[in-house]
């Protein structure tokens, strides 16, 4: 195996889990301040990896691994207890800490993004020749920016990849609990069921997977360019 590889796998994996456990950080302390203490009684209002990896070791070790050996860049995922008797009584509510784990991607992605044009700006980072996942962006000074701007690089790509894969309007993903803000209340815990059901897990990954192409590289793009005005990458 290229070192190179073994080593760049390794820093994807600890943005992937800080990202990922954010993000789940995220649905537990919004469901604790919305009214719901479930996933606070088992641990999960914290930035401690091991009670999210323990409750979801494929979607947090196998997937993230397996995906990085045969792409390049890693996707998985976590998840987060909660009271569903709580979430039907109170639909939106439920909808916005479902939706708070998408907005702690945004906030990573949004903070590599500004850093990585801040640098620009200063001349600490430059545009590279060719762009990719894990190289977004490159240091004009070697050392500590070089690892710096790989960590940006990667940091931007999966949380911009977890974010558009999240909010798909697909059962099971936190973006089809958006529909449940602005739907009749009539309606709202016959959607609830149907997007929260368990069977349709593996069919909304498998069409969100055959998506990817079409939605995040373009996506990818737009924003790399966004990053260095007047050049286009393509």
């Amino acid at each position: 195996m290229d070192p190179a590889f073994f080593k760049l796998g390794i820093l994807w994996y600890l943005i992937f889990l800080a990202s990922i456990v954010l993000h789940e950080f995220a649905h537990a302390l919004a469901a604790y301040k919305l009214g719901d203490d479930t996933a606070f009684r088992v641990g999960q209002v914290s930035l401690n990896p091991v009670p999210h990896i323990r409750r979801e070791v494929f979607g947090t070790v196998i997937v993230p691994i397996v995906s990085y050996f045969l792409g390049g860049w890693m996707i998985g995922w976590a998840s987060t207890p909660f009271d569903v008797k709580w979430a039907k009584e109170n639909i939106k509510k439920s909808a916005l800490m479902s939706l708070a784990g998408p907005a702690a991607n945004l906030a990573l992605f949004l903070l590599a993004f500004l850093l990585i044009r801040v640098g620009y700006a200063l001349d600490i980072f430059y545009p590279p020749d060719a762009v990719n996942f894990s190289r977004i962006t490159e240091a004009t000074i070697p050392g500590v920016f070089e690892a710096v701007s790989t960590i940006l690089s990667v940091m931007l790509s999966l949380n911009l990849l977890l974010l558009i894969f999240n909010l798909l309007p697909l059962p099971v993903f936190d973006g089809s609990n958006l529909i449940l803000l602005f739907i009749n209340e009539r309606h709202a815990p016959k959607v609830f069921d149907t997007i929260h059901n368990p069977r349709y897990m593996f069919f909304s990954i498998f069409v969100a997977w055959n998506l990817f192409d079409y939605l995040f590289s373009p996506t990818h793009l737009f924003v790399i360019n966004l990053i260095y005005p007047g050049i286009v990458y393509g």
